[in-house]
């Protein structure tokens, strides 16, 4: 099987947080785009939160970017039947630089993970190389977006995601 791949970061000069996911769904790897599927809870918050958005993809990660929040995912790439976290093949975990993204964005000092697997690669993948001139930072693991995340109502997702980004 072919692995799959992340899509590059979006991220203004100014971002203050970092959201990760784990990897993009395949309905997310087939629209090109973060957060595709029509039940993935995430563009909702964020609406729902900073208020509207310009027309389009490109306007909702405008919005993002006036808000200092930048986007990506812990894996670069990985094979992974479907699009379920739990389908991800460990051995093919391949990881981004998050440690030369937060380089290149010394304004970043809280990442949000959307979800346990975003947290759980980071924890495991990334952190154990990240330099200790990033110890500063803060660590959060929100609510999951994903529609697989059903056990969590769409208020209580947003209410986490609220009081999280509230205290930008």
């Amino acid at each position: 099987m072919k692995p799959v791949r992340s899509f590059p970061p979006s991220a203004g000069r100014s971002a203050r947080i970092l959201v990760l996911g784990s990897m993009p769904g395949a309905a997310s790897l087939r629209a090109g785009r973060y957060y595709a599927h029509p039940r993935n809870s995430f563009w909702r918050i964020m609406l729902d939160i900073f208020g509207p958005a310009g027309s389009g993809y490109a306007g909702r990660l405008a919005l993002l970017k006036r808000n200092g929040v930048a986007l990506w995912d812990v894996l670069g790439s990985c094979v992974r039947p479907g699009s379920s976290d739990s389908a991800i093949r460990p051995s093919s975990i391949r990881h981004n630089d998050i440690a030369g993204f937060l380089s290149a964005r010394p304004g970043i000092k809280r990442v949000f993970f959307n979800g346990a697997k975003a947290e759980e690669c980071f924890k495991r993948c990334v952190l154990p190389g990240l330099p200790p001139r990033f110890s500063y930072l803060e660590y959060v693991r929100l609510p999951s977006t994903s529609p697989a995340h059903a056990s969590v109502t769409y208020a209580a997702k947003l209410k986490a995601w609220r009081r999280a980004l509230s205290r930008r």
